[in-house]
């Protein structure tokens, strides 16, 4: 079989063909180019003959022999000349050849766990040259479909939702992710690590709040994306959606400060604490009186743990959407779904005596409920509503206003270091910001007797190790 040669392949240098590896986005960005470049090497008489030859070896059954392609004696037969030197090859998708941190470190066949996480079995070495892709390499979607199948085959035999399955989940990711080595030998963090991730996910994702999570909420939140971000990345603090070691360490730490007993509850004047008394007693009250969520604690006037990870994340990023439900629920004293003159005042009054107890110059109501107004934009000036809060950008602030003095006082006097924080990193949530700088503050502390009620005692040597 004889091939035409199209073009003179006479003032093609052979050695130009030796190219580095594109990435995928390159070949988008050089389509015409690659092409013409593919073109090239099709014509030359070197590319004519070993075509010419795994033809005919395809047509007689012999095993082609390639050169850069893989030498496993157990390759495929049907691999396609490597257009890179030997020894090299193009990169994979979606993954790398070493996959996932935990499939080299762990398995040889699929995890017995039923995670989600391990629906995908070990990759293949591709020997494919990147120019067969005219179009370049498809998108990394495969891994996140046979997620999304293996999800609905959890889902089958009760559709009102999961609870406990993402147990299994956070115990393989515990047992195999290099970033979480350290507490393989500390069952309790674990524990904890995995209660605080799964708490975070219902935060965000079981937007009914009934503590069921439905195939619907699974499906339309960012899970999965999370889970393949997790597989994929080595260090656990990269990966801020959830799974972030050091927002575990931050969440746990902060709520072991106010647990001053350390019987993994707390009441009302552990909380008054938080933040260095930041809050209201009137917005505490309510929280205690579990307007915006019931407490899962069981014991009378206390909060549990799970309840303290609602109520920190609603606390610092109140840009959030979870977050303002959370605290309308807080102010909307009757109930009725809107915010009234009325109600404002009524939590404004407590901080307007705060601030004249601190010598601090008030801030009449009056003028205070005309910069709200202006900061929200209401369909009706009269009262506001959780709509027109979800639609602002500055709705997290109202609240500050309203029951934390702390974040008031900032936000009056628009602290320079926090607004260049913003602009420098403007992809991350008021949550990621406050958590990085809480954790660099715990581990600045670490052998401070005197940090805050007893939450030396958390800085033992089993959380010393990844730091």
């Amino acid at each position: 079989m004889n091939m035409e040669v199209v073009t003179d392949a006479a003032s093609l240098d052979v050695e130009l063909l030796q190219l580095p590896e594109f990435s995928a986005l390159a070949l988008k960005s050089n389509l015409n180019f690659i092409e013409k470049l593919f073109e090239e090497w099709l014509s030359l008489p070197e590319s004519n003959r070993l075509v010419t030859s795994l033809l005919n070896e395809a047509k007689s059954g012999a095993p082609m022999n390639v050169p850069g392609s893989c030498s496993s004696p157990n390759a495929a037969s049907n691999s396609l000349p490597s257009m890179f030197p030997a020894g090299t090859a193009p990169p994979l998708s979606p993954r790398s050849s070493s996959g996932s941190p935990r499939i080299v470190k762990q398995r040889a066949g699929l995890s017995n766990l039923g995670s989600p996480l391990k629906v995908v079995s070990e990759p293949i070495k591709e020997v494919i040259p990147q120019f067969y892709f005219q179009y370049g390499r498809p998108p990394p979607n495969e891994l996140k479909e046979q997620c999304l199948f293996r999800i609905d085959q959890l889902f089958h035999d009760h559709l009102d939702g999961l609870q406990d399955d993402f147990k299994p989940v956070l115990r393989e990711l515990l047992a195999t992710h290099p970033g979480l080595e350290f507490l393989q030998s500390t069952p309790e963090f674990q524990e904890r690590y995995a209660e605080t991730v799964i708490y975070r996910i219902y935060y965000y994702v079981n937007r009914s709040g009934n503590g069921r999570l439905t195939l619907r909420e699974l499906k339309r939140g960012n899970i999965i994306d999370a889970m393949q971000h997790a597989d994929e990345e080595e260090d656990i603090n990269k990966v801020l959606r959830y799974f972030s070691y050091e927002h575990f360490y931050v969440i746990y730490c902060k709520f072991w400060e106010l647990d001053t007993d350390h019987d993994f509850l707390i009441d009302k004047e552990n909380l008054i604490r938080y933040g260095n008394h930041a809050l209201t007693y009137r917005i505490v009250d309510r929280i205690f009186s579990q307007v915006p969520r019931k407490f899962t604690s069981k014991v009378e006037g206390k909060m549990g743990y799970e309840d303290f990870v609602y109520f920190i994340l609603s606390e610092e990023d109140k840009s959030s959407e979870p977050s303002l439900e959370y605290w309308f629920k807080c102010v909307d004293l009757d109930g009725n779904g809107v915010l009234t003159r009325n109600e404002l005042q009524f939590f404004y009054e407590e901080q307007l005596h705060r601030m004249e107890c601190m010598a601090q110059e008030p801030v009449l109501f009056e003028d205070i409920l005309c910069q709200i107004i202006d900061m929200i934009g209401p369909e009706n000036e009269s009262y506001i509503t959780l709509r027109d809060l979800k639609g602002g950008k500055l709705s997290g602030s109202v609240f500050n206003i309203l029951i934390n003095l702390n974040k008031f006082m900032a936000f009056e006097t628009r602290d320079p270091f926090l607004i260049r924080q913003e602009r420098e990193n403007p992809t991350l949530t008021e949550w990621d910001r406050f958590a990085h700088r809480e954790y660099i503050r715990l581990s600045m502390e670490e052998d401070v007797e005197d940090v805050s009620n007893g939450s030396a005692e958390v800085w033992d040597e089993s959380l010393e190790a990844p730091f």
